[in-house]
């Protein structure tokens, strides 16, 4: 894996340059944009040269043991090397990140599939899963929208994960999710089979434009309702923005004023269509007028088996666990960190 340390370098003198021209402090929305990619730069330089000096280290004990033998120096060795190379991996990771949006927030989507309340049940599982990676690896989690199911579970969900490189870790949990266990819900204890689908997409910063016409869109307002009876608010804040064209539909509750609703709403359906624009190849967001965009249940890209075995696969990478409780308490780094690899690859 090859780290090229001199153009993160350069790219960094280039950026900090840009903070020091005139009138860069008084665009808020881009200063911020700029300060933020010179975080991330500065993050992957320093943990470069982390990794560099602790190597440099290792192979100067290296030299002073082959010239006298010490049973502790070389137990205290074996254990820095162990520990080198868990950073080395995280480093191999880190420059895995290198696409367009990598660096954005993170706007997911979870919906269930057919079969009612067996579907909207692993919808809330699946919520709780992702809930739980980001805040062990330091991500915030914001709901959106929340719709709850009938009798349990979630109709829809959609959350913000925000941090560096959110999208670029979560983007390949996108697609269908396939859940085999015995039925909390069938008085017969039979098995069922699940699925959900899971949609991830950069949150669309300032310095990326999208022109969308106004009459494209129809604006309706709703009282919210969150799960369990949470975040209900007399007044009618929660907005639903219909792009007619496309017939894509985004939903914001989360806010207390109408206002925060609609610019949170605004910038889902930004991401949507400029998600579908990058997809169809188009250049304007008027040339997506015909697709269709209703929901096509594909092939699963990962099944997670509580019964009659315990395991977690991965269906792209064939990476799998049998350790089904941890993956669902949050611990996918083994599948994201299999898909980036993967992808490189390729």
């Amino acid at each position: 894996m090859h780290f090229d340390i001199t153009s993160l370098e350069s790219e960094l003198k280039e950026c900090e340059q840009q903070t020091a021209t005139e009138n860069f402090w008084q665009d808020s929305q881009k200063s911020s944009i700029i300060l933020k990619k010179i975080n991330n730069i500065k993050s992957k330089i320093e943990q470069f040269k982390k990794v560099k000096n602790e190597l440099d280290n290792l192979l100067e004990i290296g030299d002073l043991l082959q010239i006298e033998a010490d049973d502790d120096m070389l137990t205290e060795l074996i254990k820095s090397v162990n520990q080198l190379k868990g950073s080395v991996y995280k480093l191999e990771i880190a420059t895995l990140l290198s696409g367009k949006y990598d660096s954005n927030n993170a706007i997911v989507t979870l919906h269930p599939g057919a079969g009612g309340t067996e579907a909207q049940d692993w919808v809330e599982m699946l919520y709780r899963m992702y809930s739980r990676w980001a805040n062990s690896n330091g991500y915030k989690i914001e709901e959106l929208d929340y719709l709850a199911g009938d009798e349990a579970g979630i109709k829809s969900v959609t959350f913000l994960v925000s941090g560096n490189y959110a999208y670029g870790y979560l983007k390949g949990e996108q697609g269908v999710h396939r859940l085999v266990r015995i039925s909390p819900f069938d008085a017969g204890g039979r098995r069922h089979t699940s699925f959900a689908s899971v949609e991830v997409l950069p949150e669309i910063t300032e310095d990326i434009k999208i022109d969308i016409n106004p009459d494209d869109l129809r604006i309706d307002t709703y009282r919210a309702s969150g799960a369990g009876g949470q975040h209900i608010n007399k007044t009618s804040s929660a907005i639903r923005i219909t792009h007619l064209p496309t017939n894509i539909v985004v939903s914001c509750q989360t806010e207390r004023s109408q206002i925060q609703n609609r610019e949170t709403a605004m910038k889902m359906l930004k991401s949507k269509l400029f998600a579908l624009k990058e997809k169809e190849h188009k250049d304007t967001i008027e040339e997506l007028k015909g697709i269709q965009m209703d929901i096509a249940w594909g092939s699963q890209i990962r099944s997670y088996v509580f019964c009659p075995y315990t395991m977690v696969k991965d269906h792209r990478t064939n990476y799998e666990t049998g350790n089904v409780q941890g993956v669902m308490d949050g611990d996918l780094n083994g599948f994201i960190d299999s898909y980036l690899k993967n992808i490189k690859e390729k």
